[in-house]
């Protein structure tokens, strides 16, 4: 092999090596099984095909992540809609309903609500102090707990006035689902007989 056939084979090697973990892996093994040859004498011709190394095993694929189950948002859905009818008046056309007749369901409806939520999650505020009150945050606060908004410049201390307090479920007990139920009903159709 020529220097300039040898010099552009190994630039190309380098970077198939660099790129191609299996085609590293596979270089290596080469590599390791040839004898090293002395300093004084030349390179032999190869008379006979070099023998194919044997292919590494592929690395296992990596499941992609399984998207979470539903059960759990669908049962909280299920038990608003049974304790405060929450679906229904959502997805109620309150167009022609005027202020009184709104202001009187939302009151049945949220006070049913709050029941089933006080029954099976309960909530901590994140944050201790009154909405309204001046807080600071130190650098590096849990952008996770807390949301900055407004005229957001440069690294903290941020000072500000605290406008939600924010909430952390602290404990969740949803009921059990029994064998065979389905989830994704939400509310049974009635038909009265």
């Amino acid at each position: 092999m020529s220097f300039g056939a040898r010099f552009f084979f190994a630039f190309a090697c380098f970077f198939k090596v660099l790129f191609d973990g299996a085609f590293a892996a596979r270089a290596e093994l080469v590599r390791e099984s040839l004898p090293a040859l002395p300093a004084s004498v030349p390179e032999p011709k190869a008379e006979k095909p070099v023998e194919k190394a044997t292919e590494p095993k592929p690395e296992p694929k990596k499941e992609a992540p399984k998207p979470p189950s539903n059960d759990a948002a669908l049962t909280l859905l299920a038990l608003l809609q049974r304790e405060g009818r929450l679906v229904d008046f959502l997805l109620e056309d309150l167009d022609g309903a005027d202020d009184a007749e709104i202001g009187a369901a939302a009151r049945v409806v949220h006070s049913g609500c709050k029941k089933a939520l006080r029954d099976h999650v309960t909530l901590e505020p994140i944050h201790a102090s009154d909405e309204g009150a001046k807080v600071t945050l130190a650098k590096g606060f849990d952008a996770a707990t807390t949301k900055l908004t407004g005229n957001v410049t440069g690294e903290g201390p941020y000072s500000g006035t605290l406008k939600h307090r924010g909430w952390r479920a602290k404990d969740v007990k949803l009921p059990l689902p029994l064998e065979g139920h389905d989830s994704s009903v939400i509310a049974q159709s009635e038909v009265e007989l």
